[in-house]
Order: C-alpha cells, then sequence, then structure tokens
C-alpha cells in the first residue's frame, strides 16, 4: 500500500485497535488467473509464543480455502467506516480532490487450525461480539450448533509479517484549508462527513 509520510501510522498499539474495532477484513490470496478474496471477520490475538496473530474461518464450500496450503501468503485489508470525498471547492486555492479514509494492510503465512484450537477460537469470537448484545448468547448455549457447524468450516491463523497503516485525513493540509474541510463536512447531511470532521477534529483539537 503507498502510504506517504503525512499520513502513516507505525504505533502499534493504535493499529491494534483499528484492527479489533474493525474485524471485518477483506483476505486476499494469490490464485492461478486472478486474486481470490473473501470477507471474514479476523481476531486479533497472541499465540501460544506471545506472538500476534489473526485468526478466523471460512465455509468448506468457499473455494478461497483450497488455496490455503498452495498459496499461504495472505493479505488481510481492514478498513474503517470513516471515510468521505474531500472537494476541490474546500481548498482556498485550486487542487485536486481527494478522499479521507482509514486503512491497514496485514501481510503474513496462513497455517489451518482444527480440532480444540478451532472450537476455542469460534467461542472466543462469539464471546466478544456478543458483548453488544443486552442478553448475550453464551458459547455453552451455542455448544451444540458450534459441533453441528464446525465440520463444515476451515479454521486458520495468520502469522503476521508485515503491517501498513494509513490515516489519511488531509493532515498535508494547512490550517485554513484544514478547518474549512471540517466545516464543510460537518455541513452535509451525511453520517460518513461527520465522523471524518471528527476525526480531523480529533487529529489537530479543532474546537
Amino acid at each position: 500500500m503507498y502510504v506517504p509520510k503525512f499520513f502513516e501510522i507505525k504505533d502499534w498499539p493504535e493499529i491494534s485497535r483499528f484492527v479489533t474495532d474493525n474485524p471485518l477484513a477483506t483476505l486476499i490470496s494469490r490464485a492461478d488467473e486472478y486474486p481470490v478474496a473473501t470477507h471474514v471477520p479476523l481476531e486479533l490475538e497472541e499465540d501460544e509464543h506471545g506472538e500476534m496473530v489473526l485468526s478466523g474461518h471460512v465455509a468448506k464450500a468457499n473455494r478461497h480455502r483450497t488455496l490455503f496450503e498452495s498459496q499461504p501468503d495472505v493479505l488481510a485489508i481492514f478498513l474503517s467506516p470513516i471515510q468521505h470525498y474531500i472537494s476541490s471547492s474546500w481548498y482556498h486555492h485550486p487542487n485536486v480532490p481527494t478522499w479521507n479514509y482509514m486503512s491497514v494492510h496485514v501481510y503474513g503465512h496462513l497455517r489451518t487450525v482444527e480440532g480444540e484450537r478451532l472450537r476455542q477460537s469460534l467461542e472466543k469470537m462469539t464471546r466478544y461480539h456478543e458483548q453488544i448484545s443486552s442478553h448475550p448468547v453464551t458459547e455453552e448455549v451455542l455448544q451444540s450448533e458450534i459441533e453441528k457447524q464446525i465440520g463444515g468450516i476451515v479454521g486458520f491463523e495468520i502469522d503476521i509479517e508485515k503491517v501498513e497503516a494509513a490515516c489519511k485525513m488531509s493532515q498535508n493540509r494547512d490550517e485554513e484549508d484544514y478547518r474549512n474541510i471540517v466545516a464543510e463536512l460537518e455541513k452535509l447531511e451525511d453520517y460518513n462527513a461527520k465522523m471524518v470532521a471528527k476525526k480531523m477534529s480529533e487529529i489537530r483539537r479543532i474546537d
């Protein structure tokens, strides 16, 4: 991923929070003719060696899983819903339009997991995401369903080898342009626009 210095994020705690907050990733593998991609939630966790890995699973019926052994080097892309078009008219001098967004690319080596390790991964994922419910379903309640479904999926872990992170929020603009972009975004009746304005205000402490 091309990341100009203005927008590059290297702080691991910030990157890990981003991945945890935006778990639905696009998992990409090489294939014969075109790359193959699957949209799948991935969990960032520590393995038994104290190393950070990404864990997830796909259906056995998914063609993607046939590449896991022959093409184990993969890319996982995490995108934030906080993104919006930035109009040229919002600058105080002529300039090209752009798009503000946040993204993390994780490159690594995938290996499949099964048995108790896969079961634990499913239980952990369920327990974490069920926190949003006022009446969360526990893994104990889902135990029979998990046992029924586990034969139809392939679990995996990705050993993280390289990470690239971008937070492109007009940091390369001067103060006048920056404040005007925030103001124009706030005027729009659009949730994403307002979220980008909020993020930009946090970055430069705009009151």
